[in-house]
Order: C-alpha cells, then sequence, then structure tokens
C-alpha cells in the first residue's frame, strides 16, 4: 500500500508530478550511472543498481558529479525515460542544467525540489 507524503522545499525548476518514490540514500550519477535509453540504474557500485528511474521520483541527498549528467538527464527527459520528478536534500545546478535544457528544446518540464528528504 502506498501512502501520499508531502515535503516543502524550494524548486530548482518548478512543475509538477506524481509517482511512486525511488529513495536513495546515495547520490546518484546520471553520466554512467542511468541508461539513457531504458532508465535503468546501470551504476555497478551504486545500491539501486538494476532498479529503472522512468516515472519515478527520484529522492537522493544529492546528484553526483560529472558535468556530463546534465546531458544524460535531458536525453532520458526527451525519450520519457526519466524521472517524473527529483526531490534532493541539496541543490545540484548540473542536473537543474539537465532539466532547463530539456525544457527549452523539448518543451517536457521535470520539476527539481531541494527539501528536507529525512523520513
Amino acid at each position: 500500500m502506498t501512502r501520499p507524503v508531502e515535503r516543502t522545499g524550494t524548486f530548482q525548476l518548478a512543475g509538477e508530478a506524481k509517482g511512486q518514490a525511488l529513495v536513495f540514500s546515495q547520490p546518484l550519477s546520471f553520466w554512467g550511472g542511468i541508461d539513457a535509453e531504458t532508465g535503468h540504474i546501470i551504476d555497478h557500485s551504486h545500491p539501486g543498481l538494476g532498479q529503472n528511474v522512468a516515472g519515478k521520483i527520484l529522492v537522493m541527498p544529492s546528484g553526483r558529479g560529472s558535468s556530463s549528467s546534465s546531458s544524460v538527464l535531458a536525453e532520458a527527459i526527451r525519450r520519457g525515460t526519466a524521472p517524473a520528478g527529483i526531490l534532493l536534500e541539496r541543490p545540484d545546478p548540473i542536473l537543474a542544467v539537465g532539466a532547463i535544457v530539456a525544457e527549452f528544446l523539448y518543451d517536457i518540464r521535470m520539476p527539481l525540489v531541494v527539501c528536507d528528504i529525512s523520513n
């Protein structure tokens, strides 16, 4: 059974999203960590290996490195394999750029919110 959870936060990119939460205590890099064609986590060092982020609300402390993560996120948004939205504990300019580029180029919005993700 699922239960709705509400959080108050700051939008890095505003929007609305619904989906099942996919919660990780570790950051995830989209560059080398997500397959943009399928949405599967492919980072062998990440506890979410094999899970699919497509259409989910991705909850994690922050993104993890590589400025190329923005291009992978934008491509996943274009393909429909990206999360429906992302909640982070700390702002992440790299993921924000990916979401902003996808909105600008493809007119597809994926909200990115910074909030307390504990509990």
